[in-house]
């Protein structure tokens, strides 16, 4: 049911913590009506500043959001009643029974569904009378998740949703997420886990350093990264004895102590070369692993970059020249 009308506008957004640390730096992106739209990225990258401002819960130092047509931040009256949101911490009241809170929470919220028809959609039916304090930690997302739907939301925020549930969970939290996007739902998901993100998403993006580093569709995505062929060297050869690399349409190659490992950006051409050159040689090649790119790879690979990045930092900051705006924030206000 996904459309080309625009949910969810984000134009140039930045955020800016006292100290002058810019967690935000010009990100932009549209998710369309009934699109589920991950947001990817490692500890620092900007995920949950960018998704804040998007639920109008701080300011933006500039740039342009819009949520159903409204700002999230200026306009929160008229966008609260048609969102949900699930956070990483719900902070209920630990004596209350799930029963209790939900009927709290359903006090505050527009149109609210049924209290039981809530507590099934997330498998806490059996668990109504139990105490928040006695919840185990997946159980206490489940009822995260519950309360973010109570208002049935048009738009769906969901910070890290399956955190602390075991497979079963996570599988029934994911069939669900399908079924509401199936309705119409627009889900903006940030999550840690890949695969989560690969199965569920329309469409995704890699944040680096405040800015998108990479977006598409998972396929796109995983197509931007080049697949590998790694095998154990036969006794006695050496790289040089295979068919020229770039013949095989190789583009790098590194080798630890006998495994070769290619990369490439056509791998049925390498790979069908190499076997044939292993057939026509009478050699076999052990351990031979043949795997295309991954959302994996791509997300690995912008978290070397931000490796690579503090390292470049660190001898900055020992030699003088680090810029002066590169502290942390210590605190929530926004410029």
């Amino acid at each position: 049911m996904t459309t080309n009308e625009p949910v969810i506008e984000v134009t140039d957004l930045r955020r800016v913590y006292d100290g002058g640390y810019e967690a935000v730096r010009g990100v932009s992106f549209e998710v369309g009506r009934g699109e589920l739209f991950a947001l990817l990225g490692t500890n620092g990258a900007g995920k949950t500043s960018t998704v804040e401002l998007i639920e109008g819960l701080a300011r933006p130092a500039s740039g342009r959001v819009r949520v159903l047509g409204h700002d999230p931040y200026t306009e929160r009256a008229a966008v609260r009643p048609h969102i949900g949101l699930m956070l990483q911490e719900g902070g209920f009241p630990s004596e209350l029974t799930v029963s209790e809170t939900v009927r709290m929470w359903a006090g505050c919220t527009t149109g609210a569904r049924p209290e039981g028809e809530a507590l099934s959609l997330v498998g806490l039916t059996r668990r109504a009378g139990v105490r928040v304090k006695q919840l185990s930690g997946g159980e206490k997302r489940r009822l995260d998740l519950a309360l973010a739907l109570l208002g049935r939301p048009e738009v769906l925020f969901l910070d890290e949703p399956t955190t602390g549930l075991d497979a079963e969970g996570r599988q029934e939290t994911w069939e669900l997420v399908r079924e509401l996007r199936a309705t119409g739902t627009t889900v903006l998901l940030t999550t840690h886990y890949l695969e989560e993100a690969e199965g569920l998403a329309d469409r995704l993006a890699i944040l680096h350093a405040g800015q998108i580093a990479v977006s598409g569709t998972p396929a796109e995505v995983t197509a931007s990264q080049p697949s590998r062929i790694s095998f154990e060297l036969p006794a006695g050869y050496f790289p040089g004895d295979l068919p020229p690399l770039d013949s095989l349409g190789v583009t790098g190659h590194e080798i630890v102590g006998r495994v070769l490992r290619l990369h490439t950006n056509e791998l049925q051409r390498a790979a069908t070369g190499l076997l044939t050159w292993a057939e026509r040689t009478g050699v076999e090649l052990r351990g031979l692993d043949v795997r295309s790119g991954s959302l994996e790879e791509a997300f690995l690979r912008i978290a070397r970059d931000v490796s690579e990045q503090d390292a470049r930092m660190a001898r900055a900051v020992q030699g003088g020249t680090a810029p002066k705006n590169t502290a942390r924030p210590d605190k929530e206000h926004v410029a």
